[in-house]
């Protein structure tokens, strides 16, 4: 089981490669940096050749997934993951909850309970499968929808 999850879908081009790219290229804003900024372009980040680096220019929510991907002549492929910023937010709440067992662990004042096992590991799995799983399902998919839309795909599938 994979902490950060991340996932990668194929598409097909109604249209051909370089008119894709362009209007790709017409709809992102250029960056190097992968920050959330007031555009009214639909993302942000690099297009360059047939590879691109980008976000959604969505205020608030558009920076949590990473798109990285490629367009060739037919088809095209895009990788979503958690970038790296709330990556190591996340990490640092994760690692609360251990930080909170050893403390209970190692303290003297009260005796050990074991009912702070289970409180431990259900923080743990909810901050793992609810913050982590269900934010990255709902916005990645806002996200691939979004990128799907501006480069006017024909279809769209999970790759395994």
């Amino acid at each position: 089981m994979e902490i950060f999850p991340s996932q990668v879908y194929e598409f097909g081009l109604i249209n051909g490669q370089n008119e894709t790219l362009e209007r790709l290229k017409r709809r992102t804003e250029e960056s190097d940096s992968l920050t959330s900024k007031l555009t009214e372009k639909s993302f942000i980040g690099k297009v360059s050749k047939n590879r691109f680096r980008i976000i959604s220019s969505t205020i608030g929510k558009g920076t949590f997934c990473t798109m990285t991907g490629f367009v060739s002549y037919e088809k095209g492929e895009v990788k979503l993951e958690i970038s790296k910023p709330f990556k190591i937010l996340l990490s640092i709440l994760m690692i609360l909850p251990f930080i909170a067992f050893l403390a209970q662990v190692f303290s003297t004042s009260e005796e050990f309970n074991p009912v702070f096992i289970m409180v431990f590991l259900g923080q743990v799995l909810i901050i793992r499968f609810l913050f982590i799983g269900l934010f990255f399902k709902i916005l990645s998919k806002q996200s691939l929808n979004r990128l799907s839309d501006v480069l006017d795909t024909e279809w769209v599938k999970k790759k395994i």
